[in-house]
């Protein structure tokens, strides 16, 4: 990402996801990029979760392209209750706000892994996993920042943060609401991303924060996938305010 030429396209750009959807060529240049099982099945929840409710017919019908991995299409309806509200990537946010919008996020996540690494909360195999979760964030807002740069923007400032560390189980409650959040919030961009390398970006931080949240979830005991086989987007109006909290006014 950081020797890429990405530029910020206007708000009139069809999103990169609309493209890929209906263009299979592009498509299988995007899947060969970015590589993986993984990746594929993420791109395929992506597909599922940014369709349009009738492609390019509207007739009510998912949009090509958008059937799940591994075979049948989702149930009638099941795309688009699973989309973001917004369904045109031509309105609201552009790649830079979104990308410093992620940069946030991974802000918190960072900081509060290793609020927790040094709350002396965790011993053994449950410490090695926060720290793995943490050296993961740092690498995931790393990533962003250079492909901020690569805009020609400036990186949004890192938040002062404070994080309420009380017993190892509410701390364990904590972080898997926040690595849930943060699987929901590239989820609920990626009907508005516009440029494939930031797509790909995102598609491959979303995979790990959603395996973050699974591994959390069955320390917890809870299901790892709590929604079933089709995943919620969260908006930016939904995600921000949820984490305001956790930022302290400098």
């Amino acid at each position: 990402m950081q020797e890429s030429n990405i530029k910020t396209p206007d708000r009139r750009t069809p999103g990169a996801m609309e493209e890929l959807t209906r263009d299979p060529a592009s498509r299988k240049r995007f899947l060969k990029m970015v590589g993986g099982a993984g990746a594929a099945g993420a791109f395929a929840a992506f597909l599922a979760a940014c369709g349009d409710d009738g492609g390019p017919s509207g007739d009510g019908g998912p949009a090509g392209g958008g059937a799940p991995a591994g075979g049948g299409a989702p149930p009638d309806g099941a795309a688009a209750a699973t989309r973001e509200t917004n369904r045109d990537p031509r309105e609201g946010t552009n790649d830079l706000e979104i990308l410093n919008y992620a940069l946030t996020l991974e802000y918190l996540e960072a900081a509060f892994y290793a609020s927790v690494i040094d709350s002396d909360l965790f011993r053994g195999s449950q410490l090695d996993t926060l720290k793995e979760f943490e050296q993961n964030e740092r690498e995931h807002l790393q990533m962003l920042r250079a492909t901020i740069a690569t805009l020609g923007a400036d990186p949004v400032d890192e938040p002062k943060t404070e994080f309420p560390l009380g017993s190892a189980r509410s701390v364990l409650s904590l972080a898997a609401e926040l690595e849930n959040a943060g699987a929901a919030a590239y989820l609920g961009q990626a009907n508005r991303i516009r440029d494939k390398e930031i797509l790909a970006a995102a598609l491959s931080i979303h995979s790990v924060e959603a395996r973050h949240a699974a591994t959390l979830n069955g320390l917890l005991g809870l299901a790892p996938a709590p929604q079933g086989a089709f995943a919620l987007p969260a908006s930016m109006e939904e995600v921000l305010p949820a984490v305001q909290r956790f930022i302290v006014a400098s």
